[in-house]
């Protein structure tokens, strides 16, 4: 589960409440409602509507993670991606491809960061060669292929405001 919505860094205002369900929920997405009131002290309706206030605004999601090599997928990589004009048609592009599972827009020596999932190396050298490089815009690419996943979590805390 992420804790903060992807698409804008501006969001609802969180009270202290709040805060402590997007916990209980990172420690644990199938929490019972009831078992999150008992710990933030409302009646498991409140945290139902809470929870259900904090998913449609975007702040909260709450999916099943697989693990892609127990699902098929044996070839991960991250592709750093230099672009030649506008950034958002490139985004864009590599957003509706299936195999991304992460695209941000970043400073640095790449402009746009891509984090890929892809059944072989056969499919990775096609995403790549076939598709990402038939951008337009596309200036140039370096990948890196993941050979261990050492550390993948979702638990990093809930990180609140300073003025809070």
């Amino acid at each position: 589960m992420r804790a903060m919505s992807r698409k804008s860094t501006a969001g609802p205002d969180l009270d202290d409440i709040s805060w402590q369900i997007i916990e209980q929920l990172q420690e644990d997405g199938r929490r019972s409602y009831g078992a999150i009131a008992k710990v933030v002290g409302l009646s498991e309706a409140a945290v139902r509507q809470r929870v259900q206030r904090l998913t449609e605004s975007g702040v909260v999601q709450i999916v099943a993670v697989t693990d892609p090599l127990l699902v098929g997928a044996h070839r991960q990589a991250m592709v750093g991606v230099r672009v030649s004009g506008p950034l958002e048609p490139v985004a864009s592009a590599l957003s509706d491809m299936p195999e991304m599972i992460y695209v941000v827009l970043c400073a640095g020596g790449f402009d746009i960061l891509c984090e890929i999932v892809c059944d072989d190396d056969a499919h990775l050298a096609e995403v790549l060669a076939s598709r990402i490089r038939s951008i337009p815009g596309v200036a140039g690419t370096e990948t890196f292929v993941y050979l261990q996943l050492r550390k993948e979590s979702y638990r990093w805390g809930t990180r609140r405001p300073l003025n809070q």
